[in-house]
């Protein structure tokens, strides 16, 4: 895998649906590729654009429009059972339930579920926990809400998502487990910048 640092322009970085599509671009002549890189949002500035940390499979190619390839390197990701790392995530913790208020049907006849987000502390810790099962038990965590994410898709209505920045401690449980959580991301919304956990040796 590969971890590169992208500056994506303010002309691109107003509406967050386009920062996936930049990203795309560092992948050229490779149209049935899926998706497999996630990203995080560092900084954003007014009139000067985002700073992005990528994570990626594929090796990032720099001769490209929408976004500036400032720096990459290999990252090869060797866990251990039992290791602590430091880690943190942006991630868009919610939860599914039914669409009461525009009652609209799936293909079944019944109604269809939405994500709805979790505001509370202690409904955000929780389904950060139950993530991890199996792959590290979380020592210690911290979270802080982000401000929401406004975006528009041409042809559909506005939409918003309320990331979380989580933090702290973990020991690794099964090395093999949380690598493939690392590999594939946490939770939805990765399109937008969640999902990616960065992780470092903490002793």
């Amino acid at each position: 895998m590969y971890l590169s640092k992208i500056a994506i322009p303010w002309s691109k970085s107003q509406n967050p649906y386009h920062w996936h599509d930049c990203l795309w671009q560092l992948f050229p002549h490779q149209p049935d590729a899926k998706r497999d890189f996630l990203f995080r949002v560092e900084h954003l500035a007014i009139g000067q654009g985002a700073q992005i940390l990528m994570q990626s499979q594929r090796e990032p190619n720099s001769v490209q429009t929408g976004a500036k390839l400032l720096a990459k390197r290999d990252y090869p990701l060797t866990l251990k059972n039992g290791q602590a790392l430091r880690f943190i995530l942006v991630a868009n913790p919610v939860k599914t339930a039914k669409d009461q208020e525009q009652k609209r049907l799936n293909k079944k006849g019944e109604i269809r579920s939405c994500r709805v987000p979790l505001f509370k502390e202690e409904q955000q810790r929780e389904w950060l926990e139950r993530k991890f099962i199996g792959a590290a038990k979380l020592e210690t965590i911290t979270m802080r809400p982000n401000l929401p994410l406004y975006f528009r898709k041409k042809d559909h209505p506005p939409g918003k998502i309320f990331p979380v920045t989580f933090e702290g401690i973990l020991i690794v449980d099964q090395s093999t487990q949380l690598k493939e959580m690392i590999v594939n991301g946490i939770g939805p919304a990765k399109g937008f910048g969640c999902g990616l956990l960065s992780v470092a040796r903490f002793r």
